[in-house]
């Protein structure tokens, strides 16, 4: 079999394909390429005679060079983790900067120690038919290309006299030798500058790196909970429940989902995303993901579930788009949903419908909404100042204009909201307002627009929020709670601009509906492109509808104010939002996401590093911001998927559904509880119980830490029955066995 192999400059990862193809006999070329720039790219990567790519060296070693039996190969898994999670990492950051930092010598050093006890009295680190090991070659070529030839390494070689051995002894090997002389490259800082450009960590290389502090998890069951005895009324209702012969099943919903009295019914969106860039993974966990995952807890527990969101295209965000790409609103629209649902569907995000608010359904109920709200007396109309661009002859609404927010001085606030400071802002009260197309100053002109009463309305939203509000996140009341206390003010709803929906008032023909006006209806208008019968969920007559809204915090005042208001002052008994789940911001690296700036991870960048969308589900679950701002982290990414989602859950599923088909026909045999099981199960109840508890109040990562819990302890209860050591057994030892396995 022949094989190619891409790599970047002087990678010692290359090195270890190559030593494993030699071992395996196989020809293999290597080609020096540039990696790739915009999103991470990982090198080397091997292309197979049959066509198939792997980005994985570990994992297209292990293809390669196949263990000789499960025993080698579960081994060969265990230290392959530790090599490429823990062990790289930590040599990384011990030299990513060319100076060997002292800091980082005690991780190191703990992991060499490590190392150094599993390889006493040995040859090699495994034994595989006398053969060196996957593991010896990973390992082997990761300390010999980097710190080996360090001033760490002299001591290594003083302290740690197995690992020194074992390194000499490998060094000599025939296959070692022909592979060094085949792929030459650098070895020390140089060796780990390549491996840090192209790994699945990009490494804080500063001079005085502040360790990262993602948000973590509680995974263990907690102290009070393990201290706390099951106790006999626990196992009399496992016992008695594992008898019954009820169970949940889980229906099939017909087309299209309706409301119906007397059942539960939920009604789920997620905030619009504009249509002027890629979603990052803060947009992803803030809002689709994060709904996702509560709509699908609401399916398995039978509630009448409607799932919807789209893309929110109108408005300067998508104008400006345009200008950028010299091309017109509609394309720019066009092309951002495709890519908007492209990025969902990889991500297995399951909407009941996800739309657009570029349609005639939009347009009809958001111009209906206005009429009717102006004649139940809540339209204002004001002649305002508004900032003109003379050297673009246009009016500089929102994100056309950029300046320095009056409030928190940041610099590049725009004329609608300040990033700095999350707070609306209008475009005149900018400090030194400047043109986002040309720069230039612009004056201040008047101009005639339609304002919403805010005041008005303040008591019915007062009223309205005191009897919802304790179904909201903590961050979304921290949010709303000032907008309400320090008193509202009329808000502008209409623009001068051409893209938008227009103001059906005459004289007013030029103008067109503010985003902020016109976006919150799309909820409205997607729902009856699923269905003709939208009004059942939006203006129910006899049946409860509770409206979950998933969004960041920086949209909770448009959906905790604007959106509620626009409703109320309708005053038709439209549904209005019970549960508002907002989160904090996701930050990157210990940096803030920037899509202008291209900083961060992005839909299609997460999609083309190869690993799978549900481990980035996982960990975006994982480090979902409920109630404080959370970090991304490649280090962290990599660490929990191959402690948590491997080590934890996939390994207890994996071992019982292997050992259930190799020694029971993949059947489940007969059944009868022992007291070691009644006791897990009591505790597995515990844990449901809570995660139960959890979902019903969208608490996602709260949610997940119970899961990862009653698979902990799944994994410690098989560890102490010892299955594949009673099967083979006698006959009264293979009973309990086959019981411990289901």
């Amino acid at each position: 079999m022949k094989m190619n192999i891409s790599t970047n400059e002087g990678n010692p990862n290359t090195l270890k394909l190559v030593i494993a193809a030699k071992v395996a006999q196989h020809a293999v070329t290597v080609k020096t390429v540039q990696p790739k720039v915009g999103f991470l790219s990982r090198l080397p990567s091997i292309e197979l005679s049959s066509g198939l790519v792997l980005f994985s060296t570990n994992a297209a070693m292990q293809l390669i060079v196949p263990s000789s039996s499960q025993e080698s190969k579960l081994l060969n898994n265990k230290w392959l983790e530790w090599e490429i999670s823990r062990l790289q990492p930590a040599i990384a950051f011990y030299g990513n900067t060319g100076i060997y930092k002292t800091t980082q010598k005690s991780c190191l050093w703990s992991l060499l120690r490590e190392l150094n006890n599993a390889l006493e009295d040995k040859q090699y680190l495994i034994k595989d038919n006398n053969d060196l090991s996957l593991a010896d070659i990973c390992i082997w070529v990761t300390l010999w290309s980097t710190v080996m030839v360090t001033e760490i390494g002299n001591e290594l070689n003083k302290e740690y006299l197995s690992i020194k051995n074992w390194i000499s002894s490998i060094e000599l090997l025939p296959v070692i030798q022909d592979s060094i002389e085949e792929y030459k490259f650098e070895r020390g800082s140089k060796a780990i500058f390549s491996i840090q450009a192209v790994s699945w960590f990009p490494v804080n290389t500063s001079s005085n790196p502040k360790p990262s502090k993602p948000a973590d998890l509680q995974l263990s069951p907690t102290k009070e909970k393990e201290m706390e005895a099951v106790n006999q009324e626990e196992i009399q209702n496992i016992s008695s429940n594992w008898s019954s012969k009820s169970y949940l099943d889980v229906k099939n919903f017909p087309y299209p989902v309706l409301p119906k009295k007397g059942e539960k019914n939920i009604l789920i969106t997620s905030a619009l995303p504009y249509v002027n860039n890629v979603p990052h993974l803060g947009n992803i966990i803030g809002c689709v993901l994060s709904a996702d995952i509560f709509a699908r807890y609401c399916r398995q527990r039978n509630y009448n579930t409607l799932f919807i969101s789209g893309t929110d295209e109108y408005g300067t965000a998508t104008e400006a788009k345009a200008l950028e790409e010299k091309t017109t609103p509609q394309n720019i629209c066009d092309k951002f949903f495709d890519i908007h649902n492209d990025v969902y569907r990889w991500f297995n995000i399951g909407f009941d419908y996800f739309g657009r608010t570029t349609t005639p359904e939009q347009t009809e109920i958001v111009q209906s909404f206005f009429l009717k709200i102006k004649s139940e007396g809540y339209v204002l109309s004001e002649t305002v100042d508004q900032l003109l661009c003379e050297s673009c002859d246009r009016f500089l609404a929102d994100r056309f204009v950029e300046g320095t927010c009056p409030r928190c001085k940041y610099e590049d606030a725009r004329g609608d909201q300040c990033d700095g400071c999350g707070h609306l802002v209008n475009a005149t009260d900018l400090i030194s307002p400047r043109c986002k197309v040309c720069s230039n100053r612009p004056i201040v002109k008047k101009s005639q627009q339609f304002f919403l009463d805010l005041p008005k309305l303040e008591n019915k939203l007062k009223e309205w929020s005191s009897t919802v509000e304790k179904g909201w996140s903590s961050v979304a009341k921290v949010v709303a709670k000032p907008w309400l206390r320090d008193g509202l003010k009329p808000r502008c709803i209409t623009r001068d601009l051409k893209w938008g929906i227009p103001v059906p008032i005459k004289g007013f023909e030029n103008k067109v509906f503010y985003v902020w006006f016109d976006a919150p209806f799309g909820y409205i208008s997607i729902t009856k492109r699923y269905t003709k019968e939208y009004q059942q969920w939006w203006k129910p007559t006899d049946v409860q509808v509770d409206l979950y809204q998933f969004m960041a915090k920086d949209n909770v005042p448009f959906h905790a104010i604007m959106f509620p208001a626009y409703l109320l002052a309708a005053n038709e008994g439209y549904t209005l939002m019970k549960h508002l789940m907002a989160t904090e911001y996701l930050n990157y690296e210990d940096t803030k996401f920037s899509k202008s700036r291209g900083i961060g991870v992005f839909g299609t960048d997460a999609r083309d590093t190869g690993i799978p969308a549900d481990v980035w589900r996982f960990y975006l679950a994982y480090i979902r911001p409920e109630t404080q701002d959370s970090n991304f982290n490649w280090v962290d990414l990599a660490t929990k998927n191959n402690s948590e989602l491997l080590n934890n859950f996939g390994n207890f599923v994996n071992r019982a559904l292997v050992f259930a088909e190799k020694y029971f026909d993949s059947k489940i045999p007969p059944i009868e509880l022992q007291e070691d099981d009644l006791i897990l199960l009591a505790l597995a109840q515990r844990e449901l119980s809570s995660y139960i508890h959890a979902l019903e109040q969208a608490k996602l990562r709260d949610g997940l830490k119970n899961v990862l819990a009653i698979s902990k302890h799944g994994n410690q209860y098989m560890q102490f029955q010892e299955p594949w050591v009673k099967i083979k057994g006698t006959d009264n030892d293979k009973y309990p066995c086959s019981v411990r396995i289901t």
